[in-house]
């Protein structure tokens, strides 16, 4: 049987992209401009935003407050939180997180690329490189974010010079290379002026590269659902239990990846249980194929157990389950993650109780080393964890599947989200640390 899918290229064709740069390398103002040129900005926005500029004394709009929409940011003239805009062009539908440059919310730059398929990094062309340039595009490397765009800003300030672009193009597809970033493109912009952001600079004739939104228009997206292993968690069992459908039972979720047919073989997991998808139901209709992300209902040829936290997957590619887990982190929440500590590890629909056994490392991102045995996590801090959970998780590696791969480690008192996890090696090889054998916890229901 053919595993080629079709679909529907204009229906599906969205890129989902973040932006990220050092404080002040005009993040903000690359954005505002990008949506102000492709005429993605309401007239009352444009408005607003030319009242506020003249409220503080600037003659012409200050794009960059078409994103900075806390008041906060507005004030300090910083990017604080994640900001996502949706626009169109007639090529390509677009969401766009743009991620705050302070090294003190790394953290939601995380949040903001998590799902991205491509990043823009900004640099100032005055002054190139800096650490936290390295520590954006080791993120990027770290989220397995497949395309990365160099945007050399505010080029009308070093005269449109092509030897000052050039040389900060190589020492970041250098340093990005490094990191195992698949695809790198450098474009000097100037986002105040428009320069090779929606239209083609008139000063850099030295320049034959597309423009920012020619890019984003035309960057290759995921070639196609039917690359990926078909994983289905269920979020819902449908049982209506009436005289017209006395014997239905279904399995509600969405497809995370890949292509169920019916027919196919499946596995259950982590039961292992094995049956055959009999039908499946997209918006209450039957179809004898689906695909990610659509969100479907499967109907099985046996009457087996599942609920939700199950994972449906097709048994030639079904993931193998373990209750321990090995994975890079970023810790996200304010107090830090302990050696010890007890946690909620939260894997597609399933959440289970778990232990931080170990921290291996800790990363240094400005020169990448690894800090041995750092003991906890701060805020911020990316690292390798190992986690005993006490049932059997179905995760596939994160380098395969960012989906899947994927977890939150969860606080079980309050319910804050303390942890994003990303299973396997999802960065430089760490050392190499065995996971400490299990014990018994102290508290009843922790014995695992």
């Amino acid at each position: 049987m053919s595993n080629t899918v079709t679909v529907d290229a204009g229906a599906t064709s969205l890129l989902r992209f973040a932006t990220a740069g050092s404080v002040d390398d005009g993040k903000s103002t690359l954005v505002g401009r990008l949506l102000h040129d492709s005429k993605s900005v309401l007239a009352d926005q444009l408005e607003a935003v030319e009242r506020a500029s003249l409220g503080r004394g600037q003659e012409a709009p200050d794009l960059a407050l078409l994103t900075d929409g806390l008041r906060a940011e507005r004030e300090q003239g910083i990017t604080i939180d994640v900001a996502y805009r949706y626009f169109a062009t007639p090529r390509r539908r677009f969401i766009l997180a743009d991620t705050p440059g302070h090294v003190q919310y790394t953290r939601n730059m995380v949040t903001g690329a998590s799902t991205a398929e491509l990043a823009v990094v900004l640099v100032d062309a005055r002054n190139g490189v800096v650490e936290q340039t390295r520590r954006h595009a080791a993120v990027a490397a770290l989220l397995r974010v497949p395309h990365v765009v160099l945007a050399v800003n505010k080029m009308d300030l070093v005269d449109y010079a092509e030897p000052a672009f050039a040389a900060i193009a190589e020492e970041f597809t250098s340093y990005a290379a490094s990191l195992g970033v698949p695809e790198i493109t450098a474009i000097p912009i100037s986002a105040l002026a428009g320069d090779n952001v929606v239209t083609a600079s008139a000063h850099m004739d030295w320049y034959g590269g597309p423009t920012v939104l020619e890019h984003l228009e035309t960057v290759p997206l995921h070639a196609g659902p039917s690359d990926d292993p078909g994983r289905f968690p269920v979020q819902y069992v449908i049982r209506p239990q009436t005289a017209a459908h006395p014997d239905y039972r279904g399995y509600a979720g969405q497809i995370a990846s890949g292509v169920l047919r019916v027919g196919d073989p499946v596995t259950v997991l982590p039961s292992g249980r094995t049956s055959t998808i009999e039908a499946i139901d997209v918006l209450g209709r039957a179809v004898e194929t689906a695909w990610a992300p659509q969100s479907v209902t499967v109907r099985l040829a046996d009457d087996l157990d599942i609920s939700r936290g199950d994972l449906i997957a097709p048994t030639a590619s079904a993931p193998a389950t373990s209750q321990d887990v090995e994975a890079t982190i970023c810790h996200v929440a304010d107090r830090p993650l302990k050696v010890g500590q007890r946690v909620l590890l939260k894997h597609t629909t399933r959440t289970v109780k778990a232990l931080v056994k170990d921290i291996p490392s800790r990363l240094t991102l400005d020169d990448l080393s690894q800090h041995p045995a750092p003991g906890e996590l701060a805020a911020n801090d990316i690292g390798r964890v190992v986690v005993r959970t006490a049932e059997p998780l179905a995760l596939d590696a994160y380098a395969d599947s960012r989906r899947t791969g994927s977890f939150l480690l969860i606080d079980p008192s309050d319910g804050t989200t303390l942890t994003a996890g990303m299973a396997g090696t999802a960065f430089a090889e760490a050392a190499e640390t065995a996971p400490a054998p299990a014990t018994a916890a102290d508290d009843e229901g922790w014995d695992f």
